[in-house]
C-alpha cells in the first residue's frame, strides 16, 4: 500500500492509502501537472502543461505536446510503465490527456484521462 495523492485523510483517521495500480496512476498525475524547477532535488522533474492550459490547440501545439509527455513519461516512469499512446486535446479552457500504458510487473493496460 502507498499513500493516496493528493494527500487525505481517510475514515479511521489515517493517511489514505491506495493500491499499486491506484499509485501509478497518481504518480502519472503528479509527473504531467508539476512544473519543471518545482522540486529542489529534481529540478528537471515534471512537464509545462500548466502554461498550456489556456493556449490555442493548433495542431503543431497538440503534437509537440503529445511527444513531450510521452517523453516525460518514458524518462521518469518507464521502470514501472510503458507508454502505449498519449492523446492531448484542448477544448474551449480545458487540456485533456489520456495515456494508455501497460504496468510492467502485471503486463496490465490501464487508460489515465486527466483535465486541467
Amino acid at each position: 500500500m502507498h499513500i493516496a495523492y493528493p494527500l487525505s485523510v481517510a475514515d479511521d483517521g489515517l493517511f489514505a492509502t491506495a493500491n499499486d495500480e491506484q499509485h501509478i496512476r497518481q504518480l502519472i498525475e503528479q509527473l504531467l501537472f508539476t512544473m519543471p524547477g518545482e522540486r529542489v532535488n529534481l529540478p528537471d522533474f515534471g512537464t509545462p502543461i500548466e502554461q498550456l492550459v489556456f493556449s490555442p490547440g493548433s495542431e503543431e501545439l497538440i503534437a509537440a505536446t503529445q511527444f513531450m509527455v510521452q517523453g516525460a513519461l518514458q524518462q521518469w516512469l518507464g521502470n514501472i510503465i510503458q507508454v502505449q499512446s498519449v492523446q492531448v486535446t484542448f477544448n474551449d479552457a480545458a487540456l485533456e490527456i489520456t495515456v494508455v500504458y501497460v504496468i510492467k510487473d502485471i503486463k496490465k493496460q490501464q487508460v489515465a484521462h486527466f483535465t486541467r
